[in-house]
């Protein structure tokens, strides 16, 4: 064999890959629970007192839902009372009231959640824009300020500028206009209570909307300026994009209180603009229940509200597994 002819098979060998090494499989061993248990022991004893607060005042309080299938009477206790089988919950869904207080419950929802649940994302989306952290923190603060106030103190305020001897009434009649009286007039009831949810509430869902926008990496924002994109354009691709598992986890969230909603505010309320248009499912179960002692009527009145809002939110979370988002859990 020539130099020649190494030199030549030299030349076809370089063109040819040579194989990829065999890659060993990576076999998980499987860790034990004990194994687990002795690991992670010292987190699990940091946990024993927020667990235990957690049944004794949520769970362990659940048991009473018993009284629904009862005729409960507080002088004859649990043990005691004689069976009533599902007589209370036929008498919740053919009760006329209730299926006012259910109605009048769905409207607020969906009304705040069309004009009140945006409100917070379009201030994050404004506060973010501001370049100088200074102002920046002024408004926010500022617009977070009204959420350590109680109802009682946000009612108290609404009624001093919008009642019928409030600031603005005053200083219309002292121009020689008619005045009007929001608080007490029921056709602008649904209008009032989500302007008082909007300013007391706001800012702290900017706190939660901004901090998902901290993770945002500023360089995303100046690659996109430096390929032409406009500042809507770096919103809807950038920004609204990194929201999103927020929006939907707090949409979520909203969807499960569906029918809740502020029983402070609208017990505070019900008496200037009638209960006709301010009784909810939370205001029902209490007057029905300590106002007018029905308790086993109230407690099925009120399991059946936690049935459903449960639905609701298990019924979300599934459509958010579809939309591939993570929602509140994710099986493993």
């Amino acid at each position: 064999m020539t130099a020649s002819d190494v030199k030549d098979g030299a030349r076809s060998g370089a063109g040819t890959p040579a194989p990829p090494p065999a890659r060993t499989p990576v076999v998980q061993r499987k860790i034990g629970w004990r194994t687990r248990l002795r690991r992670d022991r010292s987190l699990l004893i940091m946990t024993l007192p927020a667990v235990g607060l957690l049944v004794v005042f949520a769970y362990i309080p659940m048991l009473g839902n018993v009284i629904a299938w009862q005729n409960y009477s507080p002088y004859s206790g649990f043990f005691n009372s004689s069976w009533a089988g599902w007589s209370n919950f036929e008498r919740v869904f053919s009760n006329p009231l209730f299926l006012n207080a259910v109605g009048n419950t769905l409207t607020i929802t969906a009304f705040q959640l069309v004009f009140f649940f945006p409100v917070p994302i379009v201030l994050a989306l404004l506060l973010n824009s501001v370049i100088t952290p200074r102002i920046r923190t002024t408004i926010q603060s500022i617009v977070y300020l009204p959420h350590f106030f109680s109802w009682v103190l946000v009612v108290t305020l609404f009624q001093q500028i919008f009642g019928g001897a409030g600031l603005i009434n005053q200083t219309l009649r002292a121009h020689g206009h008619q005045g009007f009286d929001l608080m007490t007039n029921p056709d602008t009831f649904l209008l009032l209570i989500t302007m008082q949810s909007v300013w007391k509430d706001a800012g702290w869902g900017i706190i939660i909307f901004l901090a998902a926008l901290s993770t945002v990496s500023p360089e995303l924002y100046e690659a996109s300026a430096v390929d032409g994109a406009s500042r809507w354009r770096r919103m809807w691709h950038i920004t609204l994009p990194a929201l999103k598992p927020v929006i939907i986890l707090l949409l979520i969230l909203r969807l499960g209180d569906a029918l809740t909603v502020g029983f402070e505010q609208l017990i505070l309320q019900r008496g200037a603009v009638g209960a006709e248009v301010s009784e909810v499912i939370d205001t029902f179960v209490y007057y029905q229940g300590v106002v007018y002692g029905d308790w086993s009527f109230a407690a099925a009145a009120g399991l059946v509200k936690g049935v459903v809002s449960l639905g609701l939110v298990l019924g979300a979370n599934k459509l958010a597994h579809v939309f591939g988002e993570s929602g509140v859990y994710k099986r493993a």
